[in-house]
């Protein structure tokens, strides 16, 4: 049922009429917030706890799925988010999977909306609290503005190339975002795979550094990276790089001072098809960046 529904539904995104402009004027920050929040009251969060069995599917292994939610969330953010920026496109993760060849959309001139609808799906689809959805819009291969939403608690972080990252509150009240890098590793927390901590405690070890106190994964890179931004989490290590998952949180990292490159080079992140031999590490500091890099190996 559902692999119909991302046939028919998202499967072929529509193309833009017009050529863009080529000044970009981006979307009050009030008005993607409105429809982040809208999706999530509408679509995403009276199926919380409340998915049929035929309303959940694997994709490409049993911890892949997509749910009712997801294609939803999609579509009408789909809809939505052209509206307010004429002559761009949508890339959502169900519809790129569907259709692998929209990534190519990255590389224009055309802005293209990145949409995760369901980030951390599989905590979605088990009842448990840490999912979000997140938008980034993409100019040329170089994203401009992210924006990542809790829905559960009703909180936004965002950020827009060059002006700075911010956390909003549900009420509305707004705090500017400024990650304080630390020195010692010992008292750090990260976010990466049991292999690649594995390696980081052996190097540590013979190096004679500390390990971190805490590494452990939320299964919801949206919030890992609002959790960066606003210092609760010093550092994290990804792999098989997704757009939709990374364009907007790398962008909001920076913009609160973070330092993040891909590996092997300390590379800028740029949003694009994935290249399986990447990994994107980020860290309160260029100094800290260093650090991991060299105990990663």
């Amino acid at each position: 049922m559902l692999t119909a529904i991302i046939e028919t539904a998202i499967s072929t995104p529509r193309e833009p009429v017009t050529t863009p402009s080529p000044t970009l004027t981006i979307p009050p920050d009030r008005d993607i917030g409105r429809i982040m929040r809208e999706v999530a009251e509408r679509e995403i969060l009276p199926r919380f706890r409340n998915l049929a069995t035929h309303e959940v599917q694997s994709k490409s292994h049993p911890n892949d799925l997509v749910t009712a939610a997801d294609i939803a969330a999609e579509r009408v953010l789909t809809e939505a988010l052209p509206a307010l920026l004429p002559d761009s496109r949508v890339i959502g993760e169900e519809a790129a999977d569907a259709n692998p060849g929209v990534l190519e959309w990255l590389a224009g001139a055309a802005p293209v909306w990145l949409v995760d609808p369901v980030d951390g799906t599989v905590n979605f689809a088990n009842g448990r609290e840490s999912f979000a959805i997140i938008i980034a819009l993409c100019v040329a291969g170089t994203t401009v503005a992210g924006w990542i939403y809790d829905p559960v608690n009703e909180n936004l972080v965002r950020a827009r190339r060059g002006e700075g990252a911010f956390f909003e509150d549900k009420g509305g009240a707004e705090q500017r975002l400024q990650i304080t890098a630390g020195s010692d590793l010992a008292a750090m927390r990260g976010s990466m795979t049991h292999r690649a901590a594995k390696v980081l405690r052996t190097n540590a070890a013979r190096l004679s550094f500390s390990f971190p106190r805490h590494i452990g994964r939320l299964g919801c890179t949206g919030l890992e990276y609002a959790n960066l931004a606003r210092g609760s989490l010093d550092f994290a290590l990804y792999t098989r790089l997704k757009p939709w998952d990374h364009a907007a949180g790398v962008l909001i990292h920076k913009e609160a001072g973070g330092c993040g490159g891909i590996r092997p080079g300390a590379l800028p992140y740029r949003p694009g098809p994935v290249i399986a031999e990447e990994t994107l590490l980020l860290a309160p500091s260029e100094a800290t960046w260093r650090l991991l890099d060299s105990l990663l190996g």
